[in-house]
């Protein structure tokens, strides 16, 4: 188990362009649920028959909102890795505050260079920010790789669901702070890691923090739906702090018009794809 990040947090550099949608919600002084919900995690865990004696890994869990809940909820233990120190050291400060750092920590990581032994976990879950600071291809293998083998592996991840052309997918991307694919991509990825028995259930409306309603929109609504005008103003000095004034200019003027996009066109949709780890047979 890795130990408690005792290094004091570090910035990383500056968002190009100014921070994503997902780095405005991670700034927020309140605890805001990944999309999907509880409800989404609770589906994993039944899935993927989650019970106290099970190790688990959260690769890409900003501020471990999701993997606490899987410890407190469901009893198991395991960690959390992010590649943003600053997010690690609130997601530790979290767990010791829940007295739940003895069954839970979170590390400083590369996504796609994961510091665990082959067949570390029984459930490796890798959340929508794995394919935002990590090669996809490569992330999906590492969580293959330290999953054991008939063990789980669960993608929660964006997915494109119509016609983009390259230049506004980009800036989509941009926007949102991590890079869809379409299904098929994602199973791919998956298949080639080793992971077979795939299932997948769409959760494109399904209510959260990230939607407070079901039906319509998309996993990420417009910013002044989740959070109240004080709690929007806290948010952006923080983001002043770290990209300035410009930098939150840029994104809340991109966030308005991206939102219209996605609102209009259904571009995008959130799935969770399941699948197990097959043993690899020796030569």
């Amino acid at each position: 188990m890795p130990s408690r990040p005792d290094a004091p947090p570090v910035p990383p550099p500056p968002r190009e362009g100014g921070p994503s949608m997902l780095d405005l919600v991670r700034l927020s002084a309140e605890t805001v649920f990944p999309p999907g919900g509880e409800d989404l995690y609770r589906r994993i865990a039944q899935l993927t028959e989650l019970a106290p004696q099970n190790e688990v890994l959260d690769a890409a869990c900003g501020r471990g909102v999701s993997t606490l809940y899987l410890a407190r909820t469901f009893g198991v233990s395991g960690v959390g890795v992010d590649s943003d120190r600053v997010l690690v050291q609130e997601a530790y400060s979290r767990a010791r505050d829940a007295e739940m750092d003895g069954r839970i920590t979170f590390e400083t990581a590369a996504l796609d260079d994961l510091p665990f032994k082959d067949g570390t976990f029984d459930v490796a879950i890798g959340e929508i920010g794995l394919a935002a600071s990590a090669d996809p291809a490569r992330a999906v293998a590492e969580l293959a790789r330290v999953t054991r083998p008939h063990g789980c592996v669960v993608l929660i991840q964006l997915i494109w669901t119509g016609h983009v052309d390259p230049t506004r997918r980009e800036i989509l991307v941009r926007h949102l702070g991590a890079r869809p694919m379409i299904l098929v991509e994602w199973k791919q990825l998956l298949r080639d890691a080793g992971v077979v028995d795939l299932t997948v259930e769409d959760w494109s409306d399904a209510p959260s923090p990230f939607r407070p309603t079901a039906g319509g929109g998309a996993p990420f609504p417009d910013f002044s739906e989740i959070f109240t005008l004080r709690e929007r103003i806290a948010i952006l000095f923080r983001a002043w702090r770290r990209w300035g004034w410009g930098g939150v200019k840029g994104a809340v003027l991109r966030e308005r018009e991206i939102h219209r996009l996605l609102t209009r066109e259904r571009v995008l949709g959130l799935s969770m794809i399941k699948g197990t780890k097959w043993p690899v047979t020796p030569p």
